[in-house]
């Protein structure tokens, strides 16, 4: 089996496909150099940041599996994907947990204005009398998105004592029981907005999705409430939340995801001191990359199994049906020879 890895993944697991594969690792690379390297190529691993597009998989002709080392898909032609028969594996299960972590160690980080604190004292200022925040404990968290990770980050806010509030889409009444059971209350988005002390965004990015916390959306949020985004950037309208943030709407925000995303790049809000920033970094632990590793090893190794134990059966039955093939041969040869005999 011939891999491409075209993003970061765990040494012990590139070194086990290694091993048993021909493997290229192209990290970080340009679409042109990709084009480039995935032609013979029949498995892709990769994750957020790599644009894998209708044009990079035309190049490669033999491609057969996809691996997302995550969960989310804005960055891949699904459509395209479907319509050609390729088979997708994604891998949200270890990422899901970190981010949920993160998205509360952010709220933290708001509530107890833990960035100025570092910022100043790093400058000698010791403004222990000016640098009064929050408790989290007792306030409402509003999960926009509460599926594997929003639920999660329900369950990590209930046991410091907040009160979460959460909406979904397509929701049914076993996935809100679900919910419920967990300490979740379920609720359509302009309430979750509206009750929430904090509000905590964990939702893909498509089209019903893209700027979903736009001005009205920040608008309908409580005065003073803060917004966390470990969803992705253009889920929330940075333009809008500046205005919100600079205006003091906003108590504070978040974010982990941008609009702009990469080497170089600066956001707006920096200029912000109320504004906590990351490089899209929720998933990024030890343990939870040694997970995602071990499991793309497992996705491989079973998908070559399966295809080694289809092509088997083929064979299997390509074999039969030449043999059958061959029975009919020698029997019509042997039915005109008697006829010849008899004529």
């Amino acid at each position: 089996m011939k891999i491409l890895v075209a993003s970061h993944l765990e040494q012990s697991a590139i070194s086990q496909l290694q091993q048993r594969y021909d493997v290229i690792c192209a990290f970080d690379q340009p679409t042109a150099d990709l084009s480039s390297l995935i032609r013979d190529r029949e498995v892709l691993v990769f994750r957020s940041g790599v644009e894998i597009t209708r044009a990079l998989m035309d190049c490669a002709p033999d491609l057969k599996l996809l691996v997302r080392a995550g969960c989310g898909l804005d960055n891949l032609d699904c459509e395209y994907v479907r319509k050609r028969g390729i088979v997708l594996r994604r891998i949200p299960e270890p990422a899901a947990q970190a981010v949920a972590e993160m998205a509360l160690a952010l709220m933290f980080a708001l509530a107890r204005n833990i960035r100025q604190a570092d910022a100043m004292l790093r400058r000698g200022q010791w403004a222990k009398e000016t640098l009064e925040g929050h408790l989290v404990a007792g306030k409402v968290l509003g999960i926009v998105g509460a599926g594997n990770i929003g639920s999660r980050l329900g369950v990590l806010a209930s046991a410091v004592g907040m009160e979460p509030i959460g909406c979904i889409a397509d929701s049914t009444p076993a996935v809100v029981q679900t919910l419920r059971d967990k300490g979740i209350t379920v609720a359509d988005f302009h309430t979750v907005l509206a009750a929430a002390d904090f509000v905590s965004v964990h939702v893909p990015l498509n089209d019903s999705t893209r700027n979903l916390i736009n001005g009205r959306a920040l608008s309908l949020m409580k005065e003073g409430s803060y917004l966390i985004n470990l969803a992705r950037g253009g889920v929330v309208d940075e333009t809008a939340l500046y205005a919100a943030l600079a205006t003091g709407r906003l108590c504070g925000a978040a974010l982990d995801v941008h609009e702009h995303e990469g080497q170089g790049q600066i956001s707006p809000l920096a200029q912000l001191s109320n504004v906590v920033l990351t490089p899209h970094i929720g998933a990024s632990t030890i343990e939870t990359q040694q997970q995602i590793g071990v499991r793309v090893v497992e996705i491989i190794e079973a998908f070559v199994q399966q295809s080694e134990q289809q092509s088997g059966h083929q064979s299997q039955h390509q074999s039969m049906t030449v043999a059958r093939r061959e029975v009919d041969i020698r029997v019509t040869t042997a039915a005109l020879s008697d006829e010849m005999v008899r004529i």
